[in-house]
């Protein structure tokens, strides 16, 4: 562990050492595919968890009926003339 932390933490010095936009183009290369993971991965889990619970949504792309829908509101007009 005290290997890994060592690594890191030269890293973080390399990356904080470098001038701006190299330094952006570094994180952004890190961080895009790493934000994209986690936001598959909480995809795939919240799915899991909703279909367990048979909260998930409709799959056969049918719109949802309008008595589950929101009732309409009525138009009110400002009042202004």
């Amino acid at each position: 562990m005290q290997r890994i932390a060592g690594w890191w933490d030269g890293f973080e010095l390399w990356v904080a050492g470098l001038p701006f936009i190299p330094q952006f183009l570094v994180v952004l290369v890190g961080m895009v595919p790493i934000s994209f993971a986690i936001a598959y991965l909480l995809d795939r889990t919240l799915r899991a968890i909703f279909r367990a619970l048979r909260r998930d949504e409709p799959t056969d792309g049918a719109p949802i009926p309008a008595t589950v829908a929101a009732p309409a509101r009525p138009t009110v007009g400002s009042g202004a003339r």
